[in-house]
This record gives structure tokens, sequence and C-alpha cells, in this order.
């Protein structure tokens, strides 16, 4: 899969570095910003990919927390080039917790989704610390990012290897993600055929999964958007609560890039996904 992400949304990295641990203010809730924490004290840690930045709504207690995973085709990516999106959030009172994890030729599966176990972990069991409700945990990520966002929520042996209870994910909001990776063209990524199958979210799709929202974009790459109804028809056969959503007007990077605007279509729908499943106090609509 060609990845053109790091050159289309480099316009997000426009603004200078913030500070390591500094406070916003542009509407809504201030935001504090907190950079580079470390999520994972194995002696062999990578300082820069296993890190997390933290964006959370300064002043308020109890909020609900998007966590979410960069895509790049399991190649490339940085959380760095998510902090729009993530002040956009907290400004409106939801925490956002974007992740680094190992990539390939570094490493290949299962070792990206181990990283993203871990670093959910670290954020379930710190993430009260900066205000955030341990319990109102929102699962997201765009392209690969959404391919681990749902393989993390479908199989739970990753979260159980790290000792956390799957059902701390209260939701999942996979964006342009990828749910089929049973493909030969995967297997430097993914090893051979039973590998890729088990590192297919749809190969895992049960009953008494969290809920979905699936966003994908009407000019899609890759057939994505047709992997999105498949996988949204697996999980509602599986009796699952599940919203599949085409976004028009928007290609594979677009609909990640523009939904840093508060006004967006993904935004919102966002807010209110997790608006509607946290039982913490409601994060103040786009419109407010």
């Amino acid at each position: 899969m060609k990845c053109l992400l790091g050159l289309a949304l480099a316009g997000l990295l426009a603004a200078p570095a913030a500070a390591a641990d500094e406070t916003k203010k542009d509407g809504g809730y201030k935001v504090k910003v907190v950079r580079d924490v470390a999520y994972s004290d194995d002696k062999d840690a990578d300082k820069e990919r296993h890190a997390l930045d933290l964006y959370v709504p300064e002043g308020k207690k109890g909020f609900p927390v998007l966590f979410f995973i960069h895509g790049g085709a399991w190649r490339s990516g940085h959380k760095k080039l998510y902090a729009p999106i993530g002040e956009a959030y907290a400004r409106h009172g939801v925490g956002f917790v974007a992740i680094n994890y190992r990539l390939s030729p570094q490493v290949t599966h299962p070792a990206y989704v181990q990283d993203v176990a871990k670093a959910f972990a670290w954020v379930a069991k710190n993430i009260d610390q900066y205000g955030g409700n341990p319990d109102a945990l929102f699962v997201t990520g765009h392209s690969a990012g959404g391919h681990l966002a749902a393989l993390l929520a479908v199989d739970d042996s990753y979260l159980k290897a790290e000792k956390v209870d799957p059902a701390r994910i209260k939701g999942v909001i996979p964006i342009s993600g990828v749910y089929d990776v049973n493909h030969a063209r995967m297997e430097k990524l993914f090893g051979a055929e039973e590998s890729r199958k088990k590192a297919s979210p749809l190969t895992h799709v049960k009953e008494k999964l969290p809920p979905f929202l699936l966003l994908y974009a009407d000019k899609e790459a890759d057939r994505l958007g047709k992997q999105a109804q498949a996988f949204g028809e697996a999980v509602k056969k599986a009796k699952g609560d599940v919203e599949v959503r085409e976004i028009k007007d928007r290609d594979h990077v677009s609909i990640i890039r523009k939904s840093a605007g508060e006004e967006d279509e993904v935004f919102k729908a966002i807010l209110a996904f997790v608006g509607k499943h946290s039982p913490s106090a409601k994060p103040k609509a786009a419109s407010e």
C-alpha cells in the first residue's frame, strides 16, 4: 500500500514545535500539552517510538480520552503530525493521546500491535493523573492506525498480555482503516498466510465487542471503503453495535487532515460518538 501521509500531512506541522509541557488557549477549554512521555520501561525501549503525547483540557476532571494511532502503512508516520487534531478535541473537553510505535523494516507484525497495547496499558494506568477517566477510553487511528485500533479491540490477546481488561475500551473509531491484510503483498509486514490472517481484524469479529464507528472517504484508497463495509456487516452479524459512515468529498489523506477543523464532519461524528458512549460528563459539542 502506497502512503503519501508524510507529505500530505506536513502542513499540520507549520506551527513551531511546542515545549515539553505547555498550555494553549483557543476557545473552549485551555489545552495542556505534555510531550514525549515514555510508555515502556523495557531495557531495550526505543526513546522515540515508545513515546506518546498528551493533550488534555486544563481544569477538567473525569474527561473521556481518545487514544490515537497514526497511519503510514506500518512503515512511517509520527505522533507529532496530529497536534492540531489533539488540541481541537482537548478544547472540547476530550483528552487526546497520540502514540508512536515501532515500524518496519525495524520490526514486523505483531510488534506494531504489541507496542500499541503497551501504550494503551500505560494510559489505562496513568491517565487519571492528568484528569482523564480511565473508564472512558476510546481507541482511534487512521489507515494503518485504524487497522491497529480495530485489531486491539477484536483480538483481546494483546491487552491481556499487558494485564489490561479489554473491556477498558469503550469504543473504537477506525478512520480509513484496514481490516483484512491477508494478501501476498503484505507478507513482508505480516508474514505468511496464517500470520496475516491472525493480523486481520476481520478474522476476530465476535459477540460482545465495544461499539464501533467506521469512517472512510468516498474517494478512498485501495478498496478500503469496501473493507469497512465488510467489517461492519460482520460486526452486525455478531450482534454488535456498529455504524459505518462514508465521508463525502474526502480522500484517504484529506479525511484525516481536515479533521483538525472543528466544523468538519469527522470531528463532529467522533465527538458525538464519544459523548454517546462515555460514562463521564459529555464533551462540548463542536457547535458550542
